[in-house]
């Protein structure tokens, strides 16, 4: 593996030309199919196997037509005060609002709310529905703008109006919060290298592996209907390992550098070295994300496919561009000190060693206390309530949260939430019979306000119910009566001869929320199993794999723990902009696993690998640990805050999956990088000692042999190093 490696950084090197110049055309290739695809579609998330998705394809088999995804708008008016909608005057403005509409290319029907029957029961409030002939992603811009017109020239009128749907936009916005990220980024980097061209070379390769994977995904959004969370996901991921990935090779090039090494050698020994810790790092992340697919969730796969592919443009590019960049400025991507023949300071003086003495000395205290740490962090992780915020999680300043909040008020909570209940009445005597019998044992059920009359097909022997709860959909008591009603149905049918399922969006989210929460255990096993036989052949040692699993788990409790305290708690909501507490999104635990996983384990390479390097070159098990950790903790700490800082900047962002992606994400790689692998990791290593690396000699028979290490690339000893530090332990 390094040899491999270190020939194709070589090769970089003296091609650079050439190489820079394909990544500049797969760039330019991308941005050209990028400008002549649709882009992102807005989808609901399915899941094949749940009630709720059956009774859905059941609709779309009885009801031809019914279920055809054609985008919809409410526009809900509110009276002034004292007045009601039906009155001539705002009666009047409500008919012109709407006219302003129907006459639009895209509108099929537009069902105002007298003839709808859509006014509360004080007459003070009531909305309208649009229908659209066309699925949400093809609506026009002119068709939002005639609806945004119409709300506009209801409120002229001294009305209340807002607008919710499918047909509004929804796309994620760049915010400067998100940028901010990116200028720390640039900060980390500096401060760390000390050399603007070494700081920004990690900046500009990430920046165009990134910019050729976003837009790839876009290319690809279209014909394999992704939304704009996969994208983000891609770009948010792509762009921290991106920069990650190119500052441990440039970085490990410096540090060939400081002894008699030509450029162009130490180019190769740095991809070869570091290098494959980048391709190992990087493998374990793609198998975590791909591993999303055996959940279940088409959604969820996309995004974890998306973002798999946003690695792998990553790992290329360290691979490839970065050394070719090497070749164009190889000086001075070095620091000044050390382009005027200076001294390795770093090798003399190194701020981790004070911390490191600290570790050395107290081993099993500094264990027991970060574990401790962890735990209570983690402790809110055991109220974990899934679910699917909907327009109630956005910020009031959006017309779609002031909406649900408007039709909440008028006509209770459960309003934004109604059920569906579908009744197949194929075989029955008399299938208006048995669908009553089945409205009348929901309608008496506790917690149902009302249910809507039969709708029935065109052959008369399946209907469509709508119960609407007395809750709100994010509501437990909702998800309570979900059950209720299907533990009460075997009775219902046996009686009146007839088969019924409970669906409708709330019904679809408890069942995701319920299904994604059965599949965590079973992910979290196979990405876990997987990535342990991986690391065996990397390190070649049992325990290290499995010490590297079980830091992960600690840093994803507690940053579960973190999620349900802000967005299910409630506390420091305020500062996230969080205007609404309720259930953590059901995709958001498994998401959260399949990347943190993937960047534990860079951390877990990167830092463990250096100290696999110094004991593979005969130094004892103790003092790899010093050289390791000194070697590699000041890049595993700036690649920790440029994470921290990506991530955070996308907890600003818009979209509660983002944000709360964004802020898990942030929070896992410090509870990763600075309590388990700068804190846990060598102070286990030290209590375990030299059987950290044993192996089973059968095993170390049957294990491939890939030299991680680089002993292919540089036979000499490393120096002992900090005897001080060394005697204090």
């Amino acid at each position: 593996m390094a040899g491999m490696l270190s020939r194709l950084g070589r090769f970089c090197y003296r091609r650079r030309w050439l190489v820079a110049a394909l990544w500049m055309l797969a760039l330019g290739g991308a941005v050209l199919l990028a400008v002549g695809s649709e882009g992102p579609v807005n989808t609901r998330a399915t899941m094949p196997g749940i009630e709720s998705q059956q009774a859905f394809d059941l609709i779309a088999e009885r009801f031809p037509g019914a279920a055809a995804e054609g985008a919809s708008a409410t526009i809900v008016f509110v009276a002034p005060q004292g007045q009601a909608l039906t009155s001539a005057e705002n009666a009047g403005a409500v008919d012109a609002a709407l006219a302003s509409v129907s006459g639009g290319p895209q509108v099929s029907r537009v069902v105002a709310p007298s003839a709808g029957g859509s006014i509360s029961a004080d007459g003070s409030t009531g909305f309208a529905s649009v229908s659209y002939g066309v699925p949400p992603s093809e609506v026009t811009e002119e068709s939002r703008t005639a609806l945004a017109d119409a709300v506009e020239r209801a409120r002229g009128t001294g009305l209340t109006a807002e607008m919710s749907g499918s047909a509004l936009k929804t796309g994620t916005r760049m915010s400067a919060m998100e940028l901010a990220g990116v200028a720390i980024a640039a900060v980390v980097l500096l401060m760390t290298f000390g050399s603007m061209v070494a700081a920004g070379l990690p900046l500009l390769t990430a920046v165009i592996g990134v910019a050729i994977s976003f837009l790839g995904v876009w290319v690809m959004a279209g014909p394999l209907e992704m939304a704009i969370t996969s994208g983000m996901l891609a770009l948010m991921l792509g762009l921290a390992v991106g920069i990650d990935y190119a500052m441990f090779v440039v970085s490990r090039f410096r540090e060939e550098r400081h002894g008699p090494v030509d450029a162009e050698r130490a180019t190769g020994r740095a991809v070869g070295t570091a290098g494959s810790a980048v391709t190992f790092a990087g493998t374990t992340v793609v198998i975590a994300l791909a591993g999303l697919s055996v959940v279940g969730i088409p959604s969820l796969t996309k995004m974890g496919l998306a973002a798999a592919g946003a690695v792998v443009v990553a790992v290329l590019v360290a691979l490839t561009l970065v050394p070719a960049l090497l070749g164009f400025a190889p000086n001075r991507v070095l620091a000044r000190a050390q382009r005027r023949g200076g001294a390795n300071t770093s090798a003399r003086r190194s701020a981790a060693l004070p911390w490191m003495r600290l570790v050395l000395r107290r081993p099993l205290l500094i264990t027991l206390a970060g574990v401790a740490l962890l735990a209570v962090i983690a402790v809110p992780a055991l109220s974990l309530r899934l679910g699917t915020p909907g327009d109630a999680s956005l910020p009031v300043t959006e017309t779609q949260r002031r909406a649900y909040d408007l039709r909440a008020a008028a006509f209770g909570a459960g309003f934004n939430g109604p059920l569906t209940v579908v009744v197949d009445a194929r075989g029955a005597a008399d299938a208006q019979a048995v669908v009553a019998t089945v409205a009348d044992s929901i309608r008496t059920t506790s917690g149902v306000v009302s249910v809507s009359k039969a709708t029935f097909n065109q052959q008369g022997d399946t209907a469509i119910l709508t119960a609407v709860p007395s809750t709100g959909p994010n509501d437990e008591r909702t998800e309570d009566l979900v059950v209720a009603l299907r533990a009460a149905r075997p009775g219902v049918e046996a009686a009146a001869h007839v088969r019924y399922e409970i669906t409708g969006t709330t019904a679809l989210d408890i069942d995701m929320a319920r299904k994604t929460q059965s599949a965590l255990v079973p992910y979290v096993a196979i990405v876990i199993g997987l990535a342990v036989l991986l690391l065996l052949v990397v390190f070649r040692s049992v325990l290290v794999p499995v010490k590297a699993a079980l830091g992960f788990l600690l840093s994803l409790f507690a940053a579960l723990g973190v999620i349900v305290a802000v967005f299910q708690w409630g506390w420091a909501a305020d500062v996230l902009g969080v205007d609404r507490t309720g259930p953590v999104m059901s995709l958001m635990p498994i998401l959260l696993v399949g990347i943190v996983f993937g960047l534990a384990m860079d951390y877990e390479v990167f830092l463990v690998s250096r100290m696999r390097e110094a004991h593979a070159h005969g130094t004892p098990a103790g003092d790899a640990i010093v050289t390791g950790f000194r070697q590699s903790s000041k890049v595993v700490v700036a690649a920790a805050v440029i994470m921290i800082a990506v991530f955070g900047g996308f907890a600003a962002a818009d979209e509660p999956l983002i944000k709360m992606v964004g802020l898990g994400l942030a929070c896992a790689v410090f509870f990763d990088a600075f309590v388990v692998r700068l804190t846990l990791v060598p102070a286990v290593l030290h209590l375990l000692g030299e059987r950290a690396w044993w192996l089973p000699r059968w095993l170390d028979r049957v294990l491939p042999r890939v030299d991680v290490e680089g002993e292919s690339l540089n036979e000499r000893q490393p120096e002992p190093e900090h005897a001080d530090l060394l005697n204090a332990r």
